[in-house]
C-alpha cells in the first residue's frame, strides 16, 4: 500500500511539474518582436495564463525556420502565415484559396464557424491543433507597370510566387505568365529590384517591406482583393492544458477587431495614387478565372474540398442570387 501511495504522489509530482513548465511559442512577424503581429502574441500570452499555461515568446523573422523548429519539436506552439499552415491541417489552410473569401466581413464569419464547438474536431489532425486563426488582410495584385491593368496583359510577366505553396505557380502558369519561385524573405526585395513584374501581397507589408520603391512612378496595386490571407496559431496539445484549444479559439474571436483595425490602418496609409481601380468586366473575369482555378486546384489536392464548400456557403449567406450558388460547379 505505502509503495502504491508513494507511485501515486509522484505521479501527481510529475503531471504538476509539466503543468507548470513553461511552453514556447514561435512568433512569425517579418519586423521580429517590435512587430504588430508579436506585439499581440505578449497580449495572447498574458490571457493564457487564465487556461493555465505559462507561454514564453521567440520572435522569428524568417517564418519558414519558425515552422521548422515546430515540426522539430524546439517550439511547443507557433504562430505562422495560413499559407505555411496548410501542411499541418489541410482544412484550415484552405481558407487562403484564390477568391474564396471576398471580404473581410465574409471572413469574419467563417472564423466565427471554426471557432464554435461543432468545428472542434476539425481542428485537430494528427498530433497539432489549430488554436487560432486570425486575419493578415487581403493580398492584392502590385505591378511595377499600371499599363499591366488585365489578365491578357499578365501573359510573359515574371510574377512572384512563394515555393512552399504550388498552388501559386498552377495560377500563374494559367495565366500564361512565368513564375518566380521566392519564400516570404525575398518575394518583395524581388519586386523592388525589378526581378519580377508582378507580386501578390497585403496592405500590412506595404512599409515594412518598402514595396513602394518597386512601384516607383508607373506602378499600382489592383484594388481587388485576390484572398483574405490569415494566420494560424498552432500547437502540440500534449503540451497544453487540456481544454486549452477550445479556450484559445475563443479568445482570438475577441481580438478580430484589433486585428482589423490594424489591417485598415495600413491599407489607409497607402497613397490614393498607387490604387487601380478595375473595370466591371474585368472583375466579372477574374472572378470566373479564381473559381474555375479553385475547383481545379480542389480536384488535384491543393485545396480541401470540405472547407471549399464551407467557403461556399458563407458566399451565397451573403449574396443568395450569386449564379454560383444556384449550380454545383463547386
Amino acid at each position: 500500500m505505502k509503495k502504491i501511495m508513494l507511485a501515486s504522489v509522484a505521479a501527481l509530482s510529475l503531471s504538476t511539474a509539466a503543468q507548470a513548465q513553461a511552453q514556447t511559442l514561435c512568433m512569425y512577424d517579418p519586423i521580429g518582436a517590435q512587430g504588430a503581429a508579436y506585439a499581440l502574441a505578449k497580449d495572447y500570452a498574458l490571457a493564457a495564463k487564465q487556461w493555465g499555461a505559462k507561454i514564453e515568446l521567440k520572435a522569428y523573422t524568417d517564418e519558414r525556420v519558425a515552422a521548422e523548429d515546430f515540426k522539430a519539436g524546439q517550439c511547443d506552439g507557433v504562430g505562422i502565415t495560413g499559407l505555411r499552415g496548410r501542411q499541418y491541417n489541410a482544412y484550415v489552410g484552405s481558407i487562403d484559396s484564390i477568391g474564396a473569401v471576398p471580404s473581410y466581413d465574409y471572413l469574419r464569419t467563417v472564423l466565427q464557424v471554426l471557432a464554435s464547438p461543432a468545428s472542434e474536431k476539425s481542428m485537430v489532425v494528427g498530433q497539432y491543433e489549430v488554436v487560432g486563426i486570425f486575419p493578415l488582410g487581403a493580398a492584392y495584385v502590385f505591378v511595377r507597370d499600371r499599363a499591366i491593368n488585365s489578365i491578357e496583359k499578365a501573359a510573359g510577366k515574371k510574377i512572384a510566387v512563394l515555393d512552399f505553396d504550388k498552388s501559386q505557380a498552377r495560377m500563374v502558369q494559367q495565366l500564361g505568365a512565368q513564375p518566380v519561385a521566392s519564400d516570404i524573405t525575398n518575394f518583395t526585395t524581388k519586386f523592388n529590384n525589378g526581378q519580377v513584374d508582378i507580386v501578390v501581397a497585403p496592405g500590412i507589408a506595404f512599409k515594412p517591406f518598402e514595396m513602394y520603391k518597386g512601384l516607383g512612378t508607373k506602378g499600382a496595386i489592383y484594388r481587388f482583393p485576390l484572398v483574405q490571407l490569415t494566420g494560424n496559431l498552432i500547437i502540440r496539445p500534449d503540451r497544453f492544458p487540456a481544454g486549452f484549444g477550445a479556450k484559445s479559439r475563443k479568445y482570438i474571436l475577441t481580438q478580430l477587431d484589433t486585428a482589423q483595425r490594424t489591417i485598415q490602418q495600413a491599407e489607409d496609409g497607402i497613397a490614393e495614387k498607387y490604387w487601380l481601380d478595375l473595370t466591371a468586366e474585368d472583375k466579372a473575369k477574374y472572378t470566373l478565372m479564381m473559381t474555375e482555378a479553385r475547383v481545379q486546384m480542389t480536384k488535384e489536392g491543393f485545396y480541401d474540398k470540405k472547407m471549399l464548400n464551407l467557403l461556399k456557403k458563407v458566399r451565397c449567406k451573403f449574396d443568395a442570387a450569386a449564379a454560383e450558388c444556384a449550380n454545383n460547379v463547386e
